[in-house]
């Protein structure tokens, strides 16, 4: 079969496109053909390296995945699954995260255990279907499990144009929040606007706190001012700037660091403002399948970017890696 496929950690030219061994499904595994693979940010970190995470190499990328069942192992349940059934894969298994400790989707076919298979709606198409499970499963979870978005809250997102960031817009906006969404630049504001953000930052041109300031004047210690909620996965500079956005008693939601993990904090804020700071790590089976019943029943919509042959797969990675992505990077083999 043909895989997107790196043999050491590295640069873009790392990546190549080549023949593969064709996987051999266990008893208890179907052997899927891939109609689409969904990209990730953490899918050039990982092809660079990430310290203390162990990738086995070669590696295949790709964790969001759906496709059509081809060939059953001899003990897959023939009441739950047949050839020719659609369907998606949920990557977070009990022996890692495909794309990440485990090979990805970004091929073929792939041989997946039954336990992590869910059917996909008739009226979700393969494309749909591969944008939900990282992205936004992270983002329900954290929206609605740990964060608990309440009507009437002012939620305050950065680095809102992701694939997560995209789906919190949706999920809090049918929540009935005020959404304040961030991005770096114009036309990735714009974008959000057109998705349904009631405000939004132009982060290459404006003070994402100082606008809050502006809006809805500067947090007290004693209430009033700033925001509700902050959701913050970009880490970095944003971590510490954004303590003076969020009003006394708020709550800090945050899934990851992709402009670094280690900031510097002023706990001051922390203990003085009664911050509540709620970490996501991942989403639920039950989550995706969640997720799959709102796109069927159109109350949310995956954000497609692009969609690329995976022969193509320099020009999705050099997009998320330059952040120029709207939504999800979709490949189709």
């Amino acid at each position: 079969m043909k895989a997107v496929v790196f043999h050491r950690h590295g640069s873009l030219d790392e990546l190549g496109y080549e023949d593969f061994p064709d996987p051999q499904p266990g008893p208890h595994e179907a052997l899927v053909k891939v109609r689409a693979v969904a990209l990730n940010g953490f899918d050039p970190m990982v092809l660079r390296g990430i310290p203390g995470l162990k990738t086995p190499l070669p590696m295949i990328p790709g964790a969001d995945i759906a496709g059509e069942i081809v060939e059953l192992g001899a003990d897959v349940d023939r009441h739950l699954w047949r050839v020719g059934d659609r369907v998606t894969v949920v990557p977070n298994q009990a022996d890692g995260m495909m794309g990440e400790t485990k090979r990805g989707g970004a091929c073929d076919r792939i041989a997946v255990d039954q336990t992590y298979l869910l059917p996909i709606p008739d009226a979700v198409s393969e494309v749909e279907a591969a944008c939900l499970p990282v992205a936004y499963g992270t983002a329900l979870r954290m929206i609605e499990t740990r964060g608990r978005l309440r009507a009437g809250e002012k939620v305050l997102i950065l680095g809102a144009s992701g694939g997560v960031g995209t789906c919190c817009v949706q999920l809090a906006k049918a929540i009935g929040c005020e959404v304040i969404a961030c991005a770096g630049s114009q036309w990735k504001a714009a974008r959000l606007a057109e998705l349904g953000a009631d405000h939004t930052i132009d982060m290459s041109r404006q003070n994402y706190v100082a606008e809050i300031h502006r809006m809805y004047g500067k947090p007290r210690i004693r209430g009033g001012g700033g925001v509700d909620v902050i959701i913050n996965y970009t880490g970095g500079d944003t971590w510490a700037e954004c303590f003076r956005a969020l009003t006394a008693h708020g709550r800090l939601l945050t899934c990851g660091a992709t402009a670094g993990y280690d900031p510097k904090t002023d706990l001051r804020y922390i203990w003085s403002f009664e911050f509540n700071i709620i970490g996501c790590n991942g989403w639920t089976i039950e989550d995706q399948r969640e997720l799959l019943r709102r796109v069927a029943d159109r109350r949310l919509k995956p954000i497609v970017h692009s969609q690329e042959p995976l022969s193509n797969i320099r020009k999705p990675f050099e997009e998320l890696i330059d952040r120029q992505v709207f939504g999800k990077a979709v490949l189709i083999p």
